[in-house]
This record gives structure tokens, sequence and C-alpha cells, in this order.
């Protein structure tokens, strides 16, 4: 078979499994291009079933950029809180403050401009065009990588450029937000991780117990507190294997945490959510 042969099979294929399969969430009933940025940040290493109820609750508290500019990063923490990488809210955040002063409330269509902002690497600052305006875009994920390296029989080290080159080519030009639909629910329901053994690219290592884990404990608990000394923290997660004062360092540096002095005791170290 020619490539040409080979696409238009592939493509058969993959919209003959979305006719029968095709899974219902949220996201995909709009077109507004924040709503679109909000699930696919959301969706960046998280399942979607699980995303379903924080889209939706999200929407409810901060419908637009400018609600979820002014908002005060302890909301959107705690809107966020249970989507785990607390630092994707925190770049969210920006991100919102960025598109309300330079693009006037409005999230850019252009790729190039969208890589511009917090948080949105090649692949979000092609797929948010993708979802909400139907650009004839290819973008590539982890499973839309699998699913290409599977279907046109690739060695599994294929780099990057030759998956996106063919990607480019299977792309059928006015149908993008439903090609890429369709291919998101092949790799879920069908050609899966576990199916194919094609693995990601990167690896995320066990989370309870991790590093990541413990600060995601020490948001969650700061989102709930006006502020937390030092010593309390060190008192409840004294088994941490990891050093603490580094991990409350990164996450100042973050932009997560501020730290501050008790009103009633000056030695006393405390932290609290950066403007909370």
């Amino acid at each position: 078979m020619t490539l040409v042969a080979d696409i238009d099979f592939f493509r058969q294929k993959i919209f003959d499994f979305y006719r029968l399969h095709r899974r219902s969430f949220p996201w995909r009933e709009t077109t507004d291009r924040y709503a679109v940025m909000i699930s696919e940040i959301m969706l960046q290493q998280t399942q979607a079933e699980r995303v379903v109820p924080r889209f939706q609750a999200w929407l409810q508290h901060f419908p637009d950029i400018t609600h979820l500019a002014s908002a005060p990063l302890k909301d959107v923490l705690t809107l966020w809180s249970g989507l785990g990488y607390n630092s994707r809210a925190v770049r969210l955040h920006h991100c919102a403050s960025i598109i309300s002063d330079s693009y006037g409330g409005i999230v850019p269509s252009h790729p190039q401009l969208l890589k511009k902002l917090p948080g949105i690497g090649e692949y979000t600052c092609r797929s948010i065009p993708v979802f909400a305006d139907n650009l004839d875009l290819a973008a590539v994920d982890t499973n839309i990588r699998r699913i290409i390296i599977h279907e046109f029989s690739l060695p599994v080290d294929t780099p990057a450029s030759k998956v996106q080159e063919l990607a480019d080519a299977a792309l059928p030009h006015g149908q993008s937000r439903d090609w890429h639909n369709a291919l998101m629910d092949y790799g879920a329901l069908e050609l899966t991780s576990k199916k194919t053994g094609i693995r990601p690219l990167t690896k995320q290592s066990k989370f309870h117990g991790s590093k990541r884990w413990y600060r995601g404990q020490l948001i969650r608990e700061l989102v709930h507190s006006d502020i937390m000394f030092l010593e309390e923290i060190e008192e409840k997660y004294g088994n941490c294997p990891w050093n603490l004062v580094e991990i409350l360092s990164d996450l100042i540096h973050e932009g997560l945490v501020e730290p501050l002095e008790s009103p009633c005791n000056g030695v006393r170290q405390g932290f609290k959510i950066k403007g909370g």
C-alpha cells in the first residue's frame, strides 16, 4: 500500500470507531476558547472523568478570563484541589492576568501567541485552536503519539518530528476538531498503553509519599488555613523523607506560597498561600 492509501485506511478506521464509541464531555459541547483552554490544562496528566466535575465547578466560579484574573490565588487553588500539579493552577492564574492585560481578555487563537503564555506548550498551543476553532493543525500528545507509532508500525523511538510529520499528513482538513476527539477516544478506549506496550516518553514515579505528594499535602493544608507555622508543619509531616524547608522554599519560588512572621511573635516562621 502507498502512504496515501495507508492514511485513507487509518482515517476511516478512526472515524468508524468514533461513530460507535464517541464519549461525551462538557468541554466538547463548547467552542469558547477560554473554556477549551481550561479543559486542556486540566486534562494534562489527569483522567478525563476526574476532570468533568472540576471543569464544571471552575466555570461556575470563574466563567471568563476577567473573573479568573481578578480572583485570589487561594480561591483558584481551592477550586483546583484534587487535580494535582498545583503549579498548573498558578500558571493558569498568571496566564489569565496576561490575557486580560495584553489581549483584552480574549484568549488568543494563534498557536505562536498561545505558546508565549505560561503553562502552554507545544501540544496545548495547538489543541486549543483545534478544539475551539477547528483549526487545521495536528496536535500530538502522548496518546496520539502512541496511535501513530502503532498504526504505522514505527519503532517506539521514532523522533517526534517524524511522528508530527505523519500526524500532519493524516489530518483531514476541515475536520480537525472531530478528528482529534476521535483519536483521543480511540487511544483511551481501544489502543491503550497497556494493550500496545508503548509507554509515554516520560513515566510518572509513584505518587503517594513522593515529594510531589508532600507538596500537594502542604498546599491543601495552607488553602484551608490562614497561616501555618513551620513547627506545625514539621510536627505533622515529621516522617517526610524530603527536606520540608526545601519543599517550602520551592513553593515560595514558584509563587504558590509566601512566608510571613507571626504578628505576636516575630521569631516564629509562618507560611500562607500567596495573596491569601
